[in-house]
């Protein structure tokens, strides 16, 4: 496995970091990781790293470049405050945007066999939901994305499969948003939603208070298979 940084063309000018990670063979299907809003940190560097391993030619972007380029933020208070505040100076639909061209410089990586995907995280979890309206990927992982029941009229847009992961203790989306989305896609057997009872949100990260172990490796093999399933590789 190998691991750079490149630089990616924006569509309105300008040039943003993507931490690119490639499996040991030097081949595979693409994958996007969006971050959360603490930045392409090491716990993103190290999501990428462990998809890479598993066959995937991985590329985490730094969605906040426009506001503070290379920015890496603890999960502390001010850690949370200053991404929430960085988050609100940069309209989503140009960070779509700069995901589409993420998407766009992935397909066009030698090493890149068929298909791309995304996951994210968080706020990156909700940008897996709007980039996957814009039909730029393949197929996509939304870990508790807060807001995304916002963006459901975007939900017919969406022609790929999707699966969807919560904490039945995350406050921060309430069940009743979980149940609208689930009733956006009711007759889209290519969706799929769990709910993780004892888990809130953030039960991904290791580096957060609410990592819940048991939950984050559920849900990992999940993704695996889900992807594996979508875009590949097959095994």
């Amino acid at each position: 496995m190998t691991t750079e940084y490149i630089d990616i063309a924006a569509a309105d000018g300008g040039t943003f970091k993507a931490y690119l990670s490639t499996p040991p063979l030097g081949r595979g299907p693409g994958l996007i990781v969006i971050q959360e809003i603490f930045g392409v940190n090491n716990h993103i560097r190290a999501v990428a790293d462990d998809y890479a391993r598993q066959g995937y030619v991985v590329l985490a972007p730094d969605i906040f470049w426009r506001a503070e380029p290379g920015v890496e933020l603890g999960y502390d208070d001010e850690g949370m405050q200053r991404g929430i505040a960085l988050r609100a100076q940069i309209p989503v639909e140009q960070t779509v945007g700069d995901l589409e061209a993420t998407v766009a410089a992935l397909r066009q990586r030698g090493a890149v066999d068929g298909k791309v995907g995304a996951v994210g995280y968080c706020y990156g979890g909700r940008l897996v939901f709007a980039l996957a309206a814009t039909g730029a990927i393949d197929a996509g992982v939304a870990y508790y994305g807060a807001g995304t029941a916002a963006l459901l009229n975007l939900a017919p847009r969406v022609k790929n499969p999707l699966q969807f992961h919560f904490g039945g203790l995350d406050h921060s989306i309430p069940h009743i948003e979980v149940e609208q989305i689930r009733d956006a896609f009711a007759r889209r057997d290519d969706v799929e939603i769990f709910v993780y009872d004892d888990a809130d949100h953030g039960f991904n990260c290791d580096q957060r208070g609410s990592y819940h172990k048991p939950s984050a490796e559920l849900a990992r093999s999940r993704a695996l298979e889900f992807f594996r399933d979508t875009i590949g590789p097959k095994a």
